[in-house]
């Protein structure tokens, strides 16, 4: 689908429900200065022709949890259905087939060292179409999950985002909104994990497919009266571990080139850089890890001549990195959320 079969209408929807993906259409349909009707009809249409997600998800930091970045080598005639397998799981996200198509990058979260063993020790290692696995532990984000590439799109106003930010029912004030900088509100380092109940998870699971499910749904799932979940829901957000997020085809916004990089970057200089780099606007998501390659970034460019351009003048501006790896990416398998049944892959962010 070509960049011209969307509007500016259909992108400003998309960046509004990125600061606020539960927001009322009534309320984005006063921002976007638009009827309700057309909010509705345009979200309604995106979503039915699987191009635009709402989604509810958890932060790893909240909940005790440790995120891994694995780059899974295969033979070739067997990544993709090693990829399709990964992507299945439960503790995966962000599943792709990178360059020349036998290299599967995925992000794996696990709740304790004992679940990240499982899939990193006995299972990946075991399976016979794989050939190497290489996995850092990420340390510390700079940019991505709720923050999302398209706050940088300018979609929306800046007028715009603090009315969708402020107003009664809107997201927290936290919620990244229109700025290209990092912003981060992830839960401080030195609290306590968040202990959720069995009604919570149930909770999470119908969010985690649908971000904006009827309180009368998400009631239903949990045994909850409509008000005890819009208070949950609030509690939830509050504390960090709920934000939602947008799942969307990046065609929307011009953008047809992904890859991911890997660099090395000197221990004095890594905080310094990876704020540097998370204002990027091609910058979709950037973090510090373990490993030979401590800082990585995925980016989104319109073509391959625009990826050229931003490594040799945003990157080669950056003199603290070292080494620098650039893996392309060939096809999403996967994104932050569960893939659903029957759904065929897509280009998205």
């Amino acid at each position: 689908m070509k960049t011209d079969a969307f509007d500016d209408v259909d992108r400003q929807l998309v960046h509004a429900l990125q600061i606020d993906g539960r927001a009322p259409f009534a309320r984005i349909a006063a921002v976007l200065g638009v009827s309700d009707q057309t909010v509705a009809r345009r979200y309604t249409r995106l979503r039915t022709r699987g191009l635009v997600r709402v989604l509810g998800l958890t932060d790893t930091t909240a909940l005790g949890e440790v995120e891994w970045s694995l780059r899974v080598q295969c033979r070739p005639d067997a990544a993709l259905s090693v990829a399709e397998a990964l992507a299945r799981r439960a503790d995966t996200s962000w599943v792709s087939l990178m360059t020349g198509g036998t290299e599967i990058a995925v992000v794996v979260r696990s709740r304790s060292g004992q679940d990240g063993d499982e899939l990193l020790l006995r299972e990946l290692p075991r399976t016979p179409q794989v050939v190497g696995v290489t996995a850092q532990c990420l340390l510390h984000q700079f940019f991505g999950g709720q923050q999302g590439l398209v706050n940088k799109s300018g979609a929306l106003s800046e007028r715009q985002v603090e009315r969708l930010r402020t107003e009664e029912g809107g997201g927290p004030p936290s919620s990244g909104g229109g700025q290209v900088g990092p912003v981060t509100d992830r839960p401080a380092e030195a609290s306590a994990p968040v202990l959720l109940s069995e009604a919570d998870e149930r909770l999470l699971g119908v969010l985690e497919i649908d971000g904006r499910a009827p309180l009368a749904e998400l009631a239903a799932a949990t045994n909850w009266s409509q008000s005890t979940v819009r208070r949950r829901l609030a509690e939830l957000r509050q504390q960090g571990v709920l934000f939602f997020d947008v799942d969307y085809d990046v065609r929307m916004f011009g953008l047809d080139t992904r890859a991911a990089l890997w660099m090395s970057v000197s221990p004095a200089e890594l905080h310094e850089t990876g704020e540097r780099i998370a204002e990027h606007p091609e910058v979709a998501c950037c973090f510090a890890s373990t490993g030979q390659h401590n800082l990585f970034a995925m980016v989104s460019c319109t073509d391959v001549p625009a990826l050229y351009r931003y490594l040799t003048t945003r990157i080669a501006a950056l003199p603290a990195i070292r080494l620098l790896e650039t893996s392309p990416m060939i096809r999403r398998i996967k994104g932050p959320g569960p893939v659903l049944a029957g759904a065929s892959p897509r280009r998205r962010r």
